[in-house]
């Protein structure tokens, strides 16, 4: 943990209650020092949790009462000008969807009550009956604290997947502890009981050309960085010297905020990234450039032992929690309040080749032009291309598929490329118990589940997004707890929305690297740094890292939790420790175990310990 550990703003989280006098009563459950309350205007507790005040924006007016909690430019007179004409809960859906910024909406109208995260999955909503009251919250663990829940085994198993398919990466990992998908918005009744769940968001029809619409992916990101650099002061931006942070840290360039930009080499010498970074710095002479010991890096793997965030699921993020992390206590020295990131670039300004199964079909000579690069570059086989594109499978049985496949080797690239995604899969060291308990909750999703967009390539953007928002959720958290917030623009709701109404024929290419966002950045970003046509791997950072933090891993599984419950093979697990070298600890096939084994730990510590962590201020 850092010295400058200590929570401020980015991490707010908190409980919602409905305005009942047996709703007061358990919200008193959820009180801790340090704790704030937000009332209804009954005096009830309405939220209990921790924020800071440059985090919420409330108003009330009549019947109504608004918050927004998180980073979103609006004011509480426009608020309360919302609040005022509110006259049905389902009405804010507009609202939701317009609003710039990362952000959880609560409301409050007639007794009833609306909670809802963002649509990337950033922020998210899970709730609970208690004493016949129903209680949402922005982090399971809050509401799994105060009714003494338990992991769910089952859920464990599933978490040891690679990777979690939807809809089970949704579920919530706690007993009892019900969790809202990104899409909907948590309705509670006046009864403070009944709840439901109500669709407010649906991803755009990707069917504007690129000419239309890099005004609108411009715009977005304007607004998403402007609302994190709006207030000045100093302003920390990650600049590896791709066009992802480098974009945002030349519009952050435009605002009154001091920046300091921060550049970690690679250690592989073939990594380019500090030429890059060092040729957009000369362009903003005024920016304190940074550039740190690629040697002091971090690596992937280290202080896996070590780790003690307070996190409500396991997460793969806990891999480069240290690489993450490590940097932040410097530029708080340099004055930073808030560091920026291009985290989600990849995911939204470029897209999933699955479009072209589409294509094929709607548009096949365009289609088969495009495939032909695709496969030259990627080194797709023919006959894997055509077996793809001739997989007409509905994603239920693509995936009750998968629920019967899970001991088999990892599929070729070109399958997941152009499919629903990557099949789950489990490794040797998952036990037959916890095999049988993953395949169960396959099943039984296999039966009733639906893709997050009948188009293949659309569902593998939204997952893909939400992959990432489940990591970079705790990420944040993580860098609250250090002292400095992190923010992702590009995981705004609006910025994806933008680049997701773009053609995927003009957003994916063989021929040209992230085409959108390079026309969207053009005047902004200088050409010379717009010419860049790949990034860095970061393979030497996972690979010696295997190899000098084997101890750690070999420690991790002497006294494995994921063992005493049956899931994992421990012996097996410390085998391959031993055995750093293994080829096919390259794909990353551990990172899920390690997530699991490491959040096992970290909230098994003693109750006193995780509240000091977690409420002091």
């Amino acid at each position: 943990m850092h010295e400058s550990a200590g929570p401020g703003p980015g991490d707010a989280h908190f409980a919602v209650f409905p305005d009942r006098e047996d709703a007061a009563a358990v919200a008193r459950s959820f009180l801790r020092p340090g704790s704030r309350t937000l009332s209804h205007p009954t005096g009830r507790p309405w939220l209990v949790g921790d924020w800071h005040d440059s985090e919420i924006v409330t108003a009330t007016a009549g019947r109504a009462a608004l918050a927004v909690v998180g980073c979103c430019p609006v004011d509480s007179a426009e608020l309360e000008r919302r609040a005022g004409r509110l006259r049905d809960l389902a009405e804010l859906d507009a609202l939701a969807r317009s609003l710039p910024g990362s952000f959880h909406l609560v409301a409050a109208l007639d007794g009833r009550l609306r909670v809802q995260g963002t649509a990337s999955g950033l922020r998210l909503v899970f709730h609970t009956e208690i004493d016949g009251v129903r209680v949402a919250a922005s982090s399971a663990d809050t509401l799994a604290a105060v009714i003494g829940a338990e992991p769910d085994t089952q859920q464990l198993a599933v978490r040891l997947l690679w990777p979690v398919p939807h809809p089970l990466a949704d579920t919530s990992v706690w007993r009892g502890v019900t969790a809202v998908a990104p899409e909907d918005a948590l309705m509670v009744a006046a009864d403070g009981r009944t709840a439901r769940p109500s669709r407010w968001w649906t991803p755009p029809d990707p069917v504007r050309p690129l000419h239309d619409s890099t005004t609108d992916v411009r715009d977005a990101l304007v607004e998403a960085v402007g609302a994190r650099t709006a207030q000045g002061g100093v302003v920390s931006c990650d600049l590896s010297g791709g066009l992802d942070s480098t974009s945002v840290l030349f519009l952050a360039g435009q605002s009154k905020a001091e920046l300091v930009a921060s550049t970690w080499p690679g250690r592989d010498p073939a990594d380019t990234d500090l030429h890059w970074a060092r040729k957009a710095a000369r362009f903003l002479p005024g920016v304190d450039h940074v550039v740190w010991d690629a040697d002091a890096s971090p690596l992937v793997y280290e202080d896996l032992l070590g780790i003690d965030d307070l996190l409500d699921e396991p997460t793969i993020g806990v891999m480069d929690r240290s690489r993450v992390l490590h940097h932040l206590p410097a530029l708080a020295a340099r004055g930073s309040r808030l560091h920026m990131t291009g985290i989600g670039g990849d995911h939204v300004a470029w897209c999933s080749e699955a479009y072209y199964h589409r294509l094929a079909r709607t548009r096949p000579m365009f289609a088969l032009r495009q495939l032909r690069g695709f496969r030259a570059l990627w080194q797709w086989p023919l006959g894997g291309t055509l077996r793809a594109l001739a997989d007409n499978r509905p994603y239920g049985v693509w995936l009750a598929d998968g629920a019967r496949r899970l001991r088999e080797p990892l599929p070729a690239t070109v399958s997941t490329s152009l499919g629903w995604g990557m099949p789950p899969r489990l490794f040797d060291w998952v036990t037959p118990d916890a095999e049988r308990l993953a395949r169960h909750a396959l099943e039984e999703a296999a039966a009733t589940a639906s893709p997050l967009h009948p188009d293949r390539g659309l569902h593998a953007d939204l997952e893909q997004i939400r992959s990432c928002t489940r990591i970079i959720r705790q990420w944040d958290r993580m860098a609250a707890r250090a002292g400095v917030p992190m923010a992702s623009p590009f995981l705004d709701d609006r910025v994806i929305e933008a680049c997701l109404a773009v053609r995927p024929s003009d957003r994916v290419t063989p021929w040209h690297y992230k085409p959108l966002l390079t026309e969207a950045m053009r005047g902004i970003v200088p050409e010379e740094c717009l010419r860049r046509t790949d990034k860095a791997a970061a393979s030497m950072d996972a690979s010696n890292g295997l190899r000098e933090h084997r101890g750690d891993l070999l420690a991790l599984w002497k006294d494995s939790r994921l063992e005493d419950l049956g899931l994992v093979d421990g012996e097996a697990l410390r085998r391959l420790a031993r055995r750093p070298s293994t080829p096919g600890l390259r794909d990353a096939i551990l990172y899920s175990t390690i997530a699991c084994e490491v959040w096992l730990r970290g909230i098994s510590r003693p109750a006193g310990q995780a509240t000091a962590i977690r409420t002091g201020r």
